[in-house]
């Protein structure tokens, strides 16, 4: 691998910030130092970083012109949609200039021909997911985070509940136009569903954590919003029977849109968090499966499979929620978690991925490394697809305890990850948290992980030959 490169950036000078206002007007351009705050960190425990400048963009040309402007000074650049990101990836390093698309926030067209919609990258996730549904359509990615934007979704890849059935972002976006670091804007895909022709440049930009250019607008796939939704809320006496549950539900071909599982300790945090109680708070493990179609019949009879299969494998009670509401009350409570989480603290996110059939091992593993190192976690997350989520709890513990215990619960946890065929990461991507763990994370050995880091550093100069785009994330030059 190639030695790091040390690159000294340029500094936003009153010139720089003359040229920017002559670009977006004064209203857009930020440089006072207690407004920057707001856009100085992202939902990590990553420490803030102030930008030099926010500007706050209204069309791809003005995106175009700063990132031309940027490049010519060497001045280091972040795109910023919601600030949601976990693994600080939106955090600006470097200083230098932040964009903002909290004005590029417009679906620009429905097509309903072709069952796809065109957005800008600062739209919301809930907005986009309301707006479909009222017309009878539904954009399946469904992160978490429904303050997420699609910006974001686009950068790290999300996924959310329905990956199990659905898929991720990827498997939804057809078309992306993209301003390059050096400002060149260049227009990836076409509104078609097939696309076999030339390298998939498209698809290296979605995960790319905004290193390699800067999204302005996604063109998305649609599909018909089924007309009933049913949601079984299922308390188990363990993991154990929990997990054996799910594998036995995806081993009779029966694929629910989601199929979700919590511990105890998340269902109590969500509670506390929404004010209200969930329908069964004492189990020690809960899974939630949603299921779907267009006839009660296409429901009813996953509806009674899936029942039978969790009491069978040791099922408390299968506890029924088909109306809006009801289905809504629950969907919240799993929504919330890592949020109640950090409203009552500092946390530290992990986000690793298993084969399906791992996930029971990855979680003992997990509360056995949590209970040598004395930590406490809360385990939840997509156990339909084997993504994992961790939130590790600070709670009393000093700065200088907190320091200790989770890098070495977070390596120990990367490791058991791997050693199951898994991943750090299913959905959220490496941004800076992560970074120091990328090379265990690739190929089957050192040497396949070398060779890979060095192709991705070698397209990272290609796409940005300045290294001012989201710099030091994912990876040094």
């Amino acid at each position: 691998m190639r030695r790091k490169i040390k690159i000294a950036y340029g500094k936003v000078t009153q010139k720089v910030v003359d040229e920017l206002t002559s670009i977006f007007g004064s209203e857009d351009v930020i440089t006072d130092k207690e407004q920057l705050e707001k856009y100085s960190s992202d939902e990590s425990t990553v420490a803030p970083h102030l930008p030099e400048v926010v500007v706050k963009p209204k069309n791809t040309q003005e995106v175009a012109m700063t990132m031309k402007l940027a490049n010519e000074k060497r001045i280091p650049v972040v795109a910023r949609s919601g600030g949601t990101c976990v693994t600080g990836g939106t955090v600006p390093i470097h200083g230098g200039i932040v964009i903002s698309f909290e004005k590029m926030n417009r679906i620009v067209e429905v097509d309903e021909e072709n069952l796809m919609v065109v957005v800008e990258p600062g739209i919301f996730i809930l907005d986009l997911h309301a707006e479909m549904e009222k017309r009878g359509f539904l954009y399946p990615p469904d992160p978490g985070q429904k303050s997420s934007c699609l910006g974001g979704n686009i950068n790290t890849n999300a996924g959310g509940m329905r990956g199990v059935k659905y898929g991720v972002t990827r498997d939804f976006v057809e078309a992306l136009e993209v301003v390059l670091p050096t400002g060149d804007i260049i227009h990836l895909g076409r509104k078609t569903v097939k696309n076999s022709t030339g390298y998939d440049l498209k698809n290296l930009i979605i995960g790319s954590e905004g290193t390699l250019g800067v999204t302005t607008q996604m063109t998305l796939r649609l599909v018909p919003l089924p007309k009933i939704t049913t949601t079984l809320y299922v308390p188990f006496n363990s993991f154990a029977d929990a997990v054996k549950t799910v594998a036995e539900i995806i081993r009779k071909k029966i694929v629910p849109p989601a199929l979700e599982f919590a511990d105890q300790s998340s269902i109590l945090v969500a509670e506390r968090f929404l004010g209200r109680p969930m329908p069964h708070n004492s189990a020690p493990a809960y899974v939630i499966i949603r299921l779907e179609g267009n006839i009660q019949e296409e429901v009813d009879s996953p509806f009674e499979a899936v029942g039978e299969l969790c009491l069978e494998n040791g099922a408390i009670d299968v506890l029924v929620a088909d109306t809006a509401e009801s289905q809504q009350k629950i969907w919240e409570g799993r929504s919330c978690i890592i949020d109640a989480a950090k409203a009552e603290g500092t946390i530290e996110l992990l986000d690793a991925v298993v084969p399906r059939n791992k996930i029971l091992a990855f979680l003992e593993g997990l509360n056995k490394t949590a209970d040598k190192i004395g930590i406490n976690i809360q385990n939840f997350g997509h156990a339909g697809d084997g993504n994992v989520h961790t939130n590790i709890l600070k709670e009393n513990m000093s700065d200088e305890e907190w320091n200790d215990k989770v890098p070495r619960f977070c390596e120990e946890a990367h490791r058991l990850s791997l050693s199951l065929g898994g991943n750090i990461s299913g959905e959220h991507g490496i941004g800076l948290i992560r970074k120091r763990f990328l090379p265990l994370a690739l190929g089957v050995n050192s040497q396949d992980s070398l060779i890979q880091i060095d192709l991705m550093q070698k397209i990272k100069k290609i796409f940005d030959p300045n290294n001012i785009m989201n710099p030091n994330k994912i990876f040094d030059l």
